[in-house]
């Protein structure tokens, strides 16, 4: 493990667009999802959801007002796999529970670790959301981060803020706590070993499957237990 373990930043609900994600976390968790905004570099907006202790659910869509590079250069593609037809397939299901972010707390540099370990750790792209700033792990095609082909969305990004405030911290109290993250995978035991090196093998409880891989989320809620998925 590293010698600075990661702390579980916030979890990421995929939608065609806000308002269905928020439809979804709204009918499961019993109160919805605001707030938020626009993320200009991924051509992406969110709202946000606060949970118990400094953590946050983000709903995340294709933002159909985002512009286009003003030099006429290809957009990059977006994060969390957003343009993956794979993705738009499983959309069409209805949003879902695609991935999990955690967070790098200084005094370790995000930015130096990840050029340590390029193999390991995506590029880290600096974004912003009206104050906030901060740095991401993406790989340059929008893809979920992976390991030795393990990954899709189980295998977390990585966050460090810029600015000593968090998002949780202007967000309304909800009093909903996440009790468990979930994940099954059919590489089970080549995501376990990245986890743990990674210093998050501790935010997740990993199981085998023969299935496709995939993510759970455990609530206590002020009307008793929920489950995103």
């Amino acid at each position: 493990m590293t010698a600075h373990p990661l702390q579980l930043d916030h979890l990421v609900i995929s939608a065609r667009t806000l308002d269905e994600g928020t439809q979804y976390v709204a009918d499961t968790l019993g109160i919805a999802p605001s707030g938020g905004g626009a993320h200009p570099l991924m051509r992406t907006h969110n709202r946000l959801l606060n949970l118990w202790g400094g953590v946050y659910l983000e709903v995340i869509a294709a933002d159909p007002q985002a512009a286009e590079p003003a030099d006429g250069a290809a957009p990059r593609a977006r994060l969390f796999a957003l343009d993956d037809p794979a993705t738009h397939a499983r959309l069409e299901k209805g949003p879902y529970l695609s991935h999990w972010v955690a967070r790098v707390d200084r005094p370790k540099r995000l930015s130096t670790w990840q050029a340590q370990y390029p193999q390991r750790i995506p590029p880290i792209v600096p974004m912003t959301r009206g104050d906030f700033t901060w740095g991401l792990s993406v790989p340059d095609d929008g893809a979920f981060p992976g390991w030795q082909g393990a990954g899709d969305g189980v295998l977390p990004s990585l966050i460090q803020w810029d600015t000593p405030r968090h998002p949780s911290a202007v967000l309304p109290e909800t009093g909903i706590a996440l009790k468990a993250l979930k994940a099954a995978h059919p590489q089970a035991d080549t995501v376990a070993a990245q986890l743990r090196w990674l210093g998050a093998a501790h935010l997740i409880e990993l199981r085998p499957t023969d299935g496709a891989p995939a993510l759970s989320a455990e609530f206590e809620t002020p009307d008793g237990p929920r489950t995103l998925a």
